[in-house]
């Protein structure tokens, strides 16, 4: 803990000359060193989620603590400001949104003071030693809510054990997103864990189910969906080589890659258009999607849906949107941002595990019925991962709200 607070003392002026050149204001790095709003009203909370992704996922829950307390004022923080932003733009009565402190003791102390919470909620993977050690030098609860410790980030950590068992120590109560993640925070020293939760599946399943077409108009339809480098020239052999599907839509997981998918698709003799012209899916045998914002309608006309970040290592992205619009799961091997929940879809058969080989032969195979039968089990699941029954009665003890 004292080498870590050495090394990122001296480092904090580098840091905050990076965000400054990264187009931040002073008044950015103000909250970045702790210049939180002050609260008002008797009782004051403090949660924080890394980006827009765990904040997103929390909305509901940070609603129903709203109405369990009336009066009640939440400060969210993040570490991206377009989280800031999107939590602003909610407007909800009594949230207030600032970037999150330097995890140093001064401004996190600084934060404390000013807004004065009565406990810190702590979204997901985010482990903050000094946060978590403020707080509790205060006599303030410490809570992690969806935690998760995938086997990468469980591998590091044992090489400094030290470092995460203290930060755990101070924590009062967990829940954990899934049994490996469970277990994995168990070896690394957290005691106290409640029933496992995860909050993008409760934040799905509370969504009201999507109006879709009938699966005769969406079967012939398949979606990539956040793609990275190099995924979707695998998925256009694909494509070329299965019999099942008519249509593609290529939807790459950051839109400034663009004008690179769409010179791969031009050098290829493809015919395409894209949603940037105005255009949508219908007339060109490939689509491309690139644009922020609106994947719900292309997971609304695809039948079936190829996971991004599945084949290019970076751990897949989230089956839980294209579960909720009843789309076919087909993913790679890299899934380890969501490895136990892959594992219950793979083994109930609600998804299906393919190599870049074998893509095309599992496309084929996906008749309409097919895909029925996958989105059936794949809803079912996501419907028991969903259930936040008792969560926030947990966490309403736990904080002493």
């Amino acid at each position: 803990m004292v080498l870590y607070r050495v090394i990122l003392g001296l480092l904090l002026p580098v840091l905050l000359l990076i965000r400054l050149l990264r187009g931040e204001t002073w008044a950015d790095l103000g909250q970045r060193l702790g210049l939180a709003p002050r609260g008002m009203g008797d009782q004051r909370l403090w949660l924080h989620g890394a980006s827009n992704g765990e904040v997103t996922s929390a909305r509901w829950l940070i609603e129903d603590l709203l109405a369990a307390r009336p009066g009640l004022q939440i400060l969210i923080t993040s570490n991206t400001r377009t989280a800031r932003q999107m939590v602003r733009d909610w407007a909800l009565p009594g949230v207030v949104a600032a970037l999150a402190p330097v995890d140093l003791q001064w401004p996190t102390q600084r934060l404390l003071t000013r807004w004065q919470p009565v406990a810190l909620i702590s979204l997901e993977a985010e482990l903050w030693p000094n946060r978590f050690a403020a707080c509790a030098g205060r006599g303030l609860p410490v809570l992690l809510i969806g935690a998760r410790m995938s086997p990468r980030s469980f591998r590091r950590w044992q090489w400094l054990p030290a470092f995460p068992t203290r930060a755990l120590g101070f924590v009062r109560f967990a829940s954990a997103q899934d049994d490996g993640s469970r277990r994995h925070l168990a070896a690394l020293g957290l005691g106290t864990l409640g029933a496992d939760f995860d909050l993008k599946a409760a934040s799905v399943a509370r969504l009201p189910a999507p109006d879709l077409p009938p699966r005769e108009r969406r079967a012939g339809w398949l979606l990539a969906a956040s793609t990275h480098d190099g995924e979707e020239a695998m998925v256009l052999d694909a494509f070329a080589a299965q019999t099942q599907f008519r249509q593609l839509i290529l939807a790459p997981r950051h839109p400034a890659r663009a004008a690179a998918v769409a010179a791969l698709l031009t050098a290829r003799k493809v015919t395409f258009n894209r949603r940037s012209t105005g255009a949508m899916p219908g007339e060109a045998t490939v689509f491309l999607a690139d644009s922020m914002g609106e994947m719900d309608q292309w997971y609304r006309h695809a039948g079936a849906c190829i996971i991004g970040g599945s084949f290019a290592d970076k751990g897949g992205h989230t089956p839980w949107e294209p579960s909720r619009f009843a789309c076919a799961l087909l993913h790679g091997p890299s899934t380890w941002n969501f490895g136990a929940l892959f594992t219950a879809l793979d083994a109930a058969g609600a998804a299906f595990p393919v190599t870049a080989d074998s893509l095309a032969p599992a496309l084929s195979t996906m008749t309409a019925a097919a895909q029925d039968r996958m989105a059936l089990r794949a809803k079912a699941i996501l419907q028991s991962k969903g259930d936040e029954t008792g969560l926030l009665t947990q966490i309403l003890t736990h904080s002493r709200l």
